[in-house]
């Protein structure tokens, strides 16, 4: 019984021992792993790197040579030992971005020509990579053997198949992207939205004054039915009514949460849309929207509603058809303003897919070079306190009119002349319809007979473009057939 007993005991013993082994190599094990866990900024340190560190300019210097080879990405080879550093400023937490990582160059709003600040996007098929990547953390990312390309319009490091980035996969991505030990704090780049560039793509930014478009307010970010993968709200600017369009996925956790209402500053990443057709903001979440002043600055608007039938008798029309190919707009009363740059109304004439009605009316600031390109085109006056049952209708189309902007205003207060039409009122008339960058090119829409009955005084009507000689901003609106008329 005795030798039983002991037998029992080392037994006992072994087992402890073999437990505690097991316990060990655990304990070691996650230890080793703790580069992956989610420490302390003071708790962790930078991986020791072997090789050459390399720029953000570097990989866009390195994708535009590749291009103007005739190749649609870069390849980096295997043996070439290069690295990059970042810092992320996108987070899945909220679900609006997915199986990727954004991370620019810098983590202020600094900029200059022989440093400028640059992002780009790491495509990664792994979720809530916030866990392990969180907002304003460093990263170092191990480029031997990766591909830099585009992807929706966005420059993309990644894997590569053939001329297509491809996702980091999840068995490697740790190994490619490793943690630093700083989680930086991220000042965003402070701009307005009309002088956003391409260089803007990818990093983190921030509008001041802004707020979502007043026929918008009782929206949610992306859970209307029409909402499709995303929902898009229009940002607009306090300050020079430029726009952007907001983009929020279907998979957002907050995508069901109203639009906030105020005005204010909303910090994001500049991004564009899946198919590439124009510039978006995309936020992390909704505590990136500080939309907290009720007081908003929506314009005036003379809105009467579309009137069920164009009025009988003309006050005034305009077909263009006696104006001169590719020279300004003019005679017939119209005022044909240049605000700035070097594009204005001009006449002009084509037939193809993106054909004119006859003789048309075009605006656009494609291949201008210009940094602004703002064009009135402005009606003669119209007395609405001379008749009754006033309607307005005309004719639009676009040539991929991207960034671009048409507005229709009125102005009660305008003197007639040039001087003053920037420091005049303007509101808009918001029951016309204006072709839209979502619309097919070679078509012509119908604005609607735009009912002016409910105003009074006499008023111009301005068609105003904004655009410049950007890339993304640089889209041509087409304008003919109009005429204003009434019933007596």
């Amino acid at each position: 019984m005795k030798n039983i007993i002991l037998l029992k005991m080392k037994t006992n013993n072994i087992l402890s021992y073999l437990s505690i082994a097991v316990l060990a190599l655990f304990v070691a094990s996650c230890v080793n792993d703790d580069d992956y866990a989610t420490p302390s900024p003071s708790g962790t340190e930078d991986p020791v790197l072997t090789g050459q560190q390399t720029s953000f300019q570097a990989i866009y210097s390195r994708l535009a040579q590749a291009n103007a080879d005739g190749d649609a990405t870069a390849i980096i080879e295997d043996d070439e030992d290069l690295y990059l550093v970042g810092y992320v400023v996108s987070s899945d937490q909220s679900g609006n971005f997915f199986e990727e990582l954004i991370i620019q160059n810098k983590t202020d709003d600094s900029d200059s020509m022989d440093d400028p600040r640059l992002g780009l996007r790491l495509a990664v098929n792994v979720s809530s990579l916030s866990d392990t990547y969180e907002f304003g953390r460093k990263v170092f990312v191990k480029l031997n053997g990766l591909t830099i390309g585009t992807a929706n319009g966005i420059l993309t490091v990644a894997k590569g198949e053939g001329s297509q980035v491809e996702q980091i996969q999840e068995f490697e991505y740790r190994d490619i992207i490793l943690r630093g030990g700083e989680v930086a704090t991220i000042t965003p780049k402070v701009v307005a939205i009309g002088d956003l560039t391409e260089q803007d793509l990818n990093t983190f930014i921030q509008f001041d004054n802004a707020q979502i478009n007043r026929n918008e307010l009782s929206l949610t970010y992306a859970g209307e039915p029409s909402d499709e993968f995303d929902g898009f709200r229009i940002i607009e600017s306090c300050d020079d009514n430029s726009s952007m369009l907001l983009q929020t996925s279907t998979f957002a956790d907050f995508k069901s949460v109203q639009v906030a209402q105020g005005r204010g500053s909303i910090q994001g990443i500049m991004s564009r849309d899946f198919g590439d057709d124009f510039n978006v903001f995309v936020i992390n979440s909704v505590a990136d929207v500080n939309f907290v002043n009720t007081d908003r600055c929506d314009p005036i608007e003379l809105d009467c509603g579309t009137a069920s039938a164009q009025g009988t008798t003309n006050l005034f029309s305009e077909d263009f058809e006696s104006q001169v190919n590719n020279v300004l707009i003019s005679g017939n009363g119209w005022t044909n303003y240049i605000e700035a740059g070097t594009e204005g109304w001009e006449a002009y004439t084509s037939g193809g897919t993106n054909s004119s009605l006859g003789r048309s009316a075009r605006v656009g600031s494609f291949n201008s070079g210009d940094a602004s390109s703002i064009a009135w085109l402005i009606t003669p006056a119209i007395d609405l306190d001379a008749q009754d049952g006033e309607t307005l209708v005309f004719q639009t189309s676009n040539s991929f009119s991207d960034g671009s902007e048409l507005e229709l205003l009125f102005s009660n207060d305008w003197d007639g002349t040039e001087a003053n039409i920037t420091s005049a009122t303007w509101g808009v008339l918001p029951a016309a319809y204006i072709v839209q960058d979502s619309d097919f090119f070679g078509a012509w829409f119908d604005s609607g007979n735009v009912d002016l009955s409910c105003g009074s005084g006499t008023i111009h009507i301005a068609f105003k473009y904004t655009g410049s000689g950007q890339a993304t901003f640089d889209g041509t609106f087409e304008l003919d057939e109009i005429s204003i008329d009434y019933t007596p």
